[in-house]
């Protein structure tokens, strides 16, 4: 437990352990505030965290290129081949 003097404006510092960071602030009663750590999540990425299956693909993603495991280039020349064939079969 630790004690500390709120100033005139009743602020108080909490040491350097919540420096820069964010923190939700509970008024549990009149006379006991709760002080717990938070990372917030930007609105537009919050369905990504309501979305299991989503967010499983993400991380997985996240390890692959992690583990530099990535998709191959695609076959351009294949493609140009495929596009022709399909351009001549539809007249």
């Amino acid at each position: 437990m630790t004690t500390r003097l709120a100033d005139s404006k009743g602020r108080i510092t909490l040491g350097e352990r919540f420096a820069n960071r964010t923190v939700i602030i509970d008024d549990v009663d009149e006379t006991e505030v709760r002080i717990t750590l938070a990372r917030v999540i930007p609105e537009r990425e919050a369905w990504l965290y309501a979305n299991p299956k989503a967010k499983a693909a993400v991380l997985k993603g996240l390890t692959q290129a992690k583990a530099r495991r990535f998709a191959k280039a695609p076959d351009i020349a294949a493609d140009v081949k495929l596009a022709s064939q399909l351009d001549d079969g539809a007249d």
